[in-house]
């Protein structure tokens, strides 16, 4: 019965489902957060006739990988993973990220905290 939930949850989020597989297997995060706000875009231009329903994803990643990365090379790492889904027609379209290190999550959740 899992299984067939696993296969139904591909078939209808291909690129959720790429992104989460791409991101776990490459960066190894200990927080991985995926929003799908395709929907507030889709009246966008450069969205008319498209009918995928993932084309704008905000991410939240944690991740070790990213010690000593400034932020524009985190994006690029992700950006990299996700080349193939950004090339194809219809496909992803925006990526907006917040990139964090463990230690600068930390920080984040304190400052939340207040």
């Amino acid at each position: 019965m899992l299984r067939f939930f696993r296969r139904l949850s591909t078939m209808a989020t291909p690129i959720e489902d790429a992104l989460r597989q791409k991101i776990t297997t490459a960066l190894a995060p200990t927080k991985l957060v995926i929003h799908n706000d395709s929907h507030l875009h889709a009246h966008h231009k450069a969205m008319v006739g498209n009918t995928s329903r993932e084309t704008h994803f905000r991410l939240e990643v944690t991740s070790a990988k990213f010690e000593g990365l400034r932020l524009p090379a985190r994006h690029r790492l992700v950006y990299d993973l996700m080349k193939e889904e950004m090339q194809r027609e219809g496909g992803l379209h925006a990526l907006q990220m917040k990139t964090r290190t463990e230690e600068e999550d930390g920080r984040e959740e304190e400052r939340n905290k207040v």
